[in-house]
């Protein structure tokens, strides 16, 4: 294997654009990816098309120990730059929704165009190459390799987090980083559908692939989106936002009638329409067997609203707008998009990604502890954070 002056382990991402970012600045990089071929997570996001970026990030879309840690990796590389980088390239695009950008035909362009990039710059890429160890040595690294052993002066971590191991996901980030004495932020499943069990799994089970139009609450955040009911539990884009800021035990909230007053709402049509029942006015505004399922958890009696104590009615208004579960768990790291938590930033620079404990070593990506929102947000900090290092490299 040819010495390189950087090498950079994992090919995911941010690891092919701190090597891209590297080389255009004539150094020598290699990458090293265990799988089989790189951009692994790429290939698979956004149903096959990649949602690439987000046209409205901003610091408040991430999660993190340190908000403000991610602040400056974001103003140096925006979503416009990844952009242009991808008109560059002739990928089409387009907005799905609240700023999310996909590629028109699949997510495979812009791994081609990474790799292109990768190739113009001179990036050498190894796949399908276990990485043992790594050793600090006087002036690098040294990396024990399933083909050899590799030096080299600088070494980047951007080997992901924990989420979808059948993709190839580890803990390699986070033994590394212990390694070499930095601490972690305890790290768990995050964007990730909840799980139900015993009696409100029975309640809702056999909606399984209906969804609606929601707003979900927990950890005193909540977000706007559809819901989707799952023979497990729940799931849809509230739910994946939410998950972020749930924690075990706790209660998440579910407004079946997000922005209107359920009890108001009720009270009017119980004058304006007496005959109308409880399943017959839910189901003007959802899916009919939604809006039967939760007439008949309701607690009302099978009668007409105008026939309903106006008590009864307030008080069911109320629990619409904040009907609550208790999740039992969550899918886990199966199918959770990112990891929360991972390399604490108290100890890397957040204009160089590089550890303040050992020099030459850096960190980027999901590897750290910066998680983002649903919607492109985490590849467009996996972009950000492999420029900055590769800026610094």
């Amino acid at each position: 294997m040819v010495k390189p002056e950087v090498c950079i382990i994992g090919g995911g991402a941010a690891g092919l654009m701190c090597a891209i970012t590297a080389a255009r600045r004539g150094r020598r990089v290699q990458v090293i990816e265990h799988a089989r071929q790189v951009g692994r997570k790429i290939l698979m996001s956004g149903g096959g098309r990649c949602n690439f970026t987000n046209l409205y990030v901003t610091p408040d879309n991430f999660l993190s120990a340190n908000p403000h840690f991610c602040k400056s990796a974001l103003a140096r590389y925006t979503q416009w730059d990844f952009i242009a980088l991808v008109e560059k390239h002739g990928i089409a695009y387009h907005e799905k929704e609240a700023g999310q950008l996909f590629c028109d035909e699949s997510s495979k362009q812009i791994v081609r165009m990474l790799l292109a990039e990768c190739a113009e710059a001179g990036v050498e890429i190894v796949t399908g190459c276990a990485v043992q160890a790594v050793q600090a040595m006087d002036g690098g690294f040294r990396i024990d390799t399933a083909r050899g052993p590799l030096d080299c002066q600088r070494l980047v971590i951007a080997s992901g987090g924990l989420s979808i191991p059948k993709m190839g996901a580890t803990g390699f980030a986070y033994e590394l980083a212990r390694q070499f004495g930095h601490e972690l932020v305890e790290t768990r499943a995050a964007l990730v559908p909840f799980t139900l069990s015993g009696r409100p799994l029975q309640d809702w089970e056999d909606l399984a692939g209906v969804a609606h139009a929601v707003s979900a609450s927990a950890g005193g955040m909540s977000f706007d989106g559809a819901l989707l009911l799952t023979h497990r539990g729940l799931s849809g884009p509230a739910i994946l936002q939410i998950s972020s800021y749930w924690s075990p035990g706790e209660e998440l909230l579910i407004d079946w009638l997000p922005g209107q007053d359920a009890a108001l709402a009720l009270a009017a049509v119980k004058r304006a329409q007496p005959g109308l029942d409880l399943a017959g006015w839910l189901g003007g505004q959802m899916p009919r067997r939604l809006a039967q399922r939760l007439a008949e958890l309701s607690g009302l009696p099978a009668r007409p609203l105008g026939q309903q104590r106006d008590a009864d009615l307030a008080a069911l208004g109320r629990r619409l707008n904040a009907w609550s579960f208790r999740p039992s768990g969550t899918e886990g790291y199966r199918t959770a998009e990112v990891t929360l938590g991972g390399v604490s930033t108290e100890a890397v620079s957040s204009a160089s990604m590089e550890s303040a404990l050992q020099p030459g070593l850096y960190f980027v990506g999901e590897a750290l502890d910066v998680t983002g929102h649903l919607g492109g947000f985490n590849f467009q900090w996996a972009w950000a954070s492999g420029h900055a290092a590769g800026q610094a490299l």
